[in-house]
């Protein structure tokens, strides 16, 4: 079978070659540049915990080398510190802040060690055509003229060509914040703290200065601009670093200038995210950074939601139910959190009217700031799915946990029938569906016992007879959970249903749920074809 065509070697289709070539599905990734990565000391990244890991459990090593995680968050108003949150502890997991071309060639490390990615450089999609078959893209370029793919998928950014080929429309607000941008190397008062500081009391602090950092005493600092302003010339950026520098630590310290920009951030959402056999995904979808949201964040989200979706129909075939729920549980949470934002806005810039005199509305700005960072909230927190079209019906054997339907499961510790031990998150993405078993004393039983004793047998026959490949796990514990409560968790680790025992016929109809149903018998023999990305 053709491979999957991804156009784009950002990010976000890397990320997505990685997780394909994780389910054994070839790509041929389209790559305009020479295959390197522009050096930016001050284009970085912050990605939560979940697509940190989604990163790291790909291959991409950079993460641990290149990358840092904070310690704590801070607050800052005029000359006063108001709140400080530590990180890395229980409901506050820390961020990972990285540069974007050390990710990049983390990723393409990782892809150097698959042949099931093949990344043609130099290559610029020109026009693409679509059959029942799969997809042609011709491509400008010194080499091959064109490539057949079982589906494509534009990874190609905010001026998307597929997107454009595909006549999507994108609209949207233009130049919903500006930020001056500077990386430096200095010593600051809070090493490894990121700090947001609101109206600061030099002259050049503007409404809001945030400083991340980075690894080797490097941060990065960001001044928020008005929308539409002056030009900000090297001469400003400069008084503004040495003015924050000097506010910060009573006097300018020594510090390297290493680079400076200024951004410019837009909030867009493409109407249609699929036609056909072609999809789109990260920047080429949707726009989005203000009030600290990450653009790269729900781009890596969308690789994790459609790459098991594109495994299943390489593999077996799919039903329209499954590729189509791809847009409508993406697009509706990033729609969810660009409506978020949106909202939030005029709150935290003044513009709230009576909401910003109300008791308290400087608690409620500080509290959205600290979601929109650090990944909490509506402004941040991942994704869930309630209304997906791979819902399962509610049943009598249905129980509640402390995960929501939809929404990604706890990361609990877990054990294969083979004695193997481990995290929950670390057997996602392998394009198999989890049943989780709830059963304390696992941990401490004869595993020869265990798995002969009680519901284990009857669970065990039950998953083998399931309409998808799905693998088997017990664990000791589970929140919300009592004991021999079973799970079903979609290979990108959100909950499809939650039962209070074995009941076998209820487990096979949500397993057939969540992958959109039986596909047809064309659709199914597709995937028995041996593919060839050589």
């Amino acid at each position: 079978m053709d491979p999957v065509i991804v156009v784009g070697a950002g990010p976000v289709g890397l990320t997505l070659a990685l997780a394909l070539a994780a389910q054994e599905v070839p790509s041929v990734v389209l790559d305009e540049s020479g295959g390197e990565d522009e050096r930016r000391a001050a284009r970085t990244v912050v990605l939560r915990p979940d697509t940190a890991a989604l990163a790291a459990r790909l291959g991409c090593t950079t993460l641990g080398d290149e990358g840092a995680r904070w310690d704590g968050w801070r607050l800052m108003r005029r000359k006063q510190p108001v709140r400080r949150l530590p990180l890395s502890v229980e409901g506050f997991p820390s961020p990972l802040h990285i540069a974007q071309h050390a990710l990049s060639r983390g990723l393409r490390e990782a892809i150097g060690k698959t042949s099931l990615v093949k990344v043609v450089t130099n290559s610029r999609l020109d026009s693409l055509e679509q059959d029942r078959g799969g997809v042609t893209a011709h491509i400008k370029g010194p080499g091959t003229a064109y490539w057949r793919g079982s589906h494509l998928v534009g990874c190609d950014g905010a001026r998307s060509t597929v997107r454009k080929l595909l006549g999507v429309r994108f609209p949207g607000r233009t130049a919903v914040e500006r930020y001056a941008v500077a990386a430096l190397r200095a010593e600051l008062p809070w090493p490894r703290e990121a700090v947001l500081h609101r109206q600061p009391p030099w002259r050049t602090g503007g409404d809001e200065v945030a400083a991340r950092p980075l690894p080797g005493g490097v941060w990065r600092l960001d001044w928020l601009l008005p929308a539409r302003g002056d030009l900000v010339t090297p001469d400003a950026l400069v008084t503004r670093v040495r003015e924050a520098l000097a506010g910060w630590c009573g006097q300018t310290p020594p510090y390297e200038l290493l680079d400076t920009g200024v951004h410019t951030l837009h909030h867009r959402l493409a109407q249609r995210w699929r036609v056909d056999r072609a999809f789109l995904a990260g920047d080429a979808a949707h726009l989005l950074g203000a009030a600290g949201t990450q653009g790269l964040d729900e781009g890596i989200r969308d690789v994790d939601n459609l790459a098991w979706k594109l495994a299943l129909a390489w593999h077996h075939g799919a039903t329209e139910t499954l590729l189509a729920s791809y847009q409508a549980e993406r697009r509706t949470a990033v729609a969810a959190r660009l409506r978020a934002a949106d909202q939030s806005l005029p709150i935290l810039r003044g513009g709230g009217g009576l909401r910003g005199l109300l008791p308290g509305s400087a608690g409620g700005r500080d509290t959205l700031l600290a979601d929109g960072h650090l990944g909490q909230g509506p402004l941040g927190a991942p994704p869930t799915y309630p209304n997906s079209p791979l819902a399962a019906e509610h049943g009598q054997g249905a129980a509640a946990v402390g995960t929501a339907v939809g929404a990604p499961v706890a990361d609990v510790r877990v054990t294969t029938p083979d004695g193997t031990a481990g995290r929950l998150r670390d057997r996602l993405g392998r394009g198999r569906l989890l049943v989780v078993l709830v059963a304390p004393g696992t941990a401490v039983w004869d595993r020869r016992h265990w798995l002969k004793a009680g519901v284990m047998p009857r669970l065990a026959a039950a998953v083998e007879e399931l309409p998808a490949d799905a693998e088997l796990l017990v664990t000791e514990g589970y929140p919300g959970a009592s004991a021999h409560n079973v799970l079903l968790v979609r290979p990108d680790g959100h909950l499809v249903a939650a039962f209070g025992g074995v009941h076998p016929q209820e487990l096979r109809a949500a397993a057939d749920a969540a992958r959109g149903g039986a596909p047809s018998g064309a659709a199914a023999s597709a995937g028995d074809r041996t593919a060839n990305v050589n």
